[in-house]
């Protein structure tokens, strides 16, 4: 007889806890003993953040408490659709193989605009966008966008990366000729890491599907000691040329090599 046969259930449970919800998936697979165990809200709570409860009660999808009909139902639902925290301004959400926290902020709350007038930005609602507004830039010769990100939500003990969404406008100019300045900060640098990059054509801009891209900004460490909120900034300054018609989303920090 296989001695694993033979354990409580709950032992096999406590077991499965202790590796990973991909693991998790995987050995739910083998058997019906296995996928019991594998499957039970005591292996699926522990792959959920320690204060899930108080985040999912106070977003705008508290309902989940309820609806979901089981642990691993709501691990998958926030690890599939983000859900919204902090009145709308944040996405929280779970990397799916590892459940990790991710979270992102929309343009309209989490950034900084220089002369955020309506002669230097519009806040369009685009449909693909996961924020109601977006920010778009008109025809302007310079422009700074700063913002800051609180990192205590995010999960202790593991690195993660900023990242700037974006897209361009059908008409657009000044930015695959020049490059704009990326700056990022996070408590404990010694000091700012700064570099130039172009946003239209650079080996670091990723697809994410629907015309928006992603540039990584920098990455840190999250320590289970309070990190401090991480600073970006994006500057461009040119006073003979105009640019105009990129369009930001919001900016994201998610597990990085997970």
């Amino acid at each position: 007889m296989d001695i694993i046969s033979v354990l409580p259930q709950e032992c096999l449970s406590k077991i499965i806890s202790l590796t990973s919800p991909r693991d998790a998936c995987r050995l739910s697979a083998v058997s019906p003993f296995f996928k019991s165990a594998a499957d039970s809200d005591a292996v699926w709570k522990t792959f959920l953040p320690s204060d899930y409860h108080r985040i999912i009660s106070n977003s705008a999808s508290s309902s989940l408490l309820t609806t979901c009909s089981s642990k691993k139902d709501l691990y998958f639902h926030l690890a599939n659709k983000p859900i919204f925290i902090n009145s709308g301004k944040m996405s929280f959400a779970l990397e799916k193989e590892s459940g990790k926290i991710c979270c992102m902020i929309g343009a309209k709350a989490g950034i900084s605009l220089t002369w955020e007038s309506k002669s230097y930005w519009t806040w369009p609602s685009l449909p693909e966008s996961r924020f109601p507004e977006a920010a778009v830039l008109r025809p302007v010769c310079w422009f700074e966008v700063r913002g800051k990100l609180e990192t205590k939500i995010l999960s202790p003990e593991t690195p993660y990366a900023a990242y700037l969404v974006y897209k361009f406008a059908d008409s657009r100019n000044g930015f695959d000729t020049r490059p704009v300045e990326l700056c990022f900060y996070v408590g404990g640098m010694e000091e700012e890491e700064r570099r130039k990059v172009f946003l239209e054509a650079h080996a670091g801009v990723q697809d994410r599907g629907e015309g928006w891209m992603e540039i990584e900004i920098g990455e840190f460490v999250k320590k289970n000691v309070e990190n401090g909120g991480v600073v970006y900034s994006l500057f461009d300054f040119d006073g003979f040329s105009s640019k105009h018609g990129l369009i930001i989303q919001g900016f994201e920090l998610r597990p990085k090599n997970v």
